[in-house]
């Protein structure tokens, strides 16, 4: 659906929703006048009623996590069923209708009378609770990341791994000092053996101070022992042994064992080998 499609739909949904709230006018107003609200109270009444139900309706939209919705769901299920019994009962009782309305006149139907009075009176008082509630919980909304930008997030990620992968398979090219050291100075010894050891060189302390290095702490060291090439290469072979010949790359082996890349490259030379070798046998016998 195009954006010019999406507009003529919100635009339509708001003339519905105009219209319902115009036709359910009359009937808020009245209930309000016969519980003995004035004509200001009476004609804010059902911007009281009808109005929670669209910020509840709002506020579902809005909201992403679970426990807000649902409770967002439940303010405009009950303020609709509200709603409707007010529409109900104003459309039962003629009495209730237009300039013959008295304040109280709820009151005249008995016991049911008693609890619709009670059901509109309460309305206003709900309306301040559960709106001011729906209002915090989406002032402090944080919306989460959606499967799009998760999706994102995971292949850049990915394609980061296998560059570093590929890099790492790689030949690395020496880098040359930026500053160099200049050679040591031959040193001349005292002594009666000066001619023998004339042409001797004594290499010079390097002027550049050495950085101090201390104890490695414990929490710093690797805590998994080290293992010989044979039980490297066995549990590679045990990891590797239904690969196929083209899966069998350098940084698999180094993820899937948990070793540098030389030693993978190693590992996959070496199993490579192997099933060369295994591969020939059979023809061997054959021939």
């Amino acid at each position: 659906m195009n954006r010019k499609a999406k507009t003529l739909l919100v635009l339509a949904l708001v003339g519905v929703v105009g219209m319902a709230f115009r036709v359910s006018w009359n009937a808020l107003r009245d209930v309000a006048t016969a519980i003995g609200a004035d004509a200001t109270a009476a004609t804010l009444y059902p911007f009281v009623v009808d109005g929670l139900m669209a910020l509840a309706l709002i506020a579902t939209l809005v909201l992403t996590d679970r426990a807000d919705r649902r409770f967002a769901l439940r303010v405009l299920a009950a303020y609709t069923a509200a709603s409707l019994v007010l529409n109900y009962v104003h459309g039962l009782v003629p009495e209730l209708h237009g300039g013959s309305v008295d304040p109280g006149r709820l009151a005249d139907l008995g016991k049911v009378g008693w609890l619709l009075v009670l059901l509109a009176t309460s309305l206003p008082v709900g309306s301040i609770y559960f709106g001011s509630d729906l209002v915090a919980k989406v002032l402090h909304h944080r919306p989460e990341p959606t499967a799009n930008a998760e999706k994102t997030a995971e292949i850049e990620s990915n394609r980061s791994m296998s560059d570093l992968g590929e890099s790492a398979d790689e030949p690395l090219a020496p880098v040359a000092d930026p500053n160099p050291l200049p050679a040591p100075a031959p040193v001349e010894l005292p002594g009666p053996d000066r001619s023998a050891l004339a042409g001797a060189a004594v290499p010079v302390e390097s002027a550049r101070p050495r950085r101090a290095t201390g104890r490695v702490p414990q929490s710093a060291r690797p805590t998994r022992p080290k293992r010989t090439p044979a039980e490297l290469l066995d549990e590679a072979r045990e990891a590797t042994a239904d690969w196929k010949d083209e899966e069998l790359t350098a940084d698999r082996i180094r993820k899937e064992v948990h070793t540098s890349a030389e030693k993978a490259r190693g590992l996959r030379d070496a199993l490579r080998v192997e099933r060369a070798e295994s591969a020939a046998a059979p023809e061997a016998v054959a021939a």
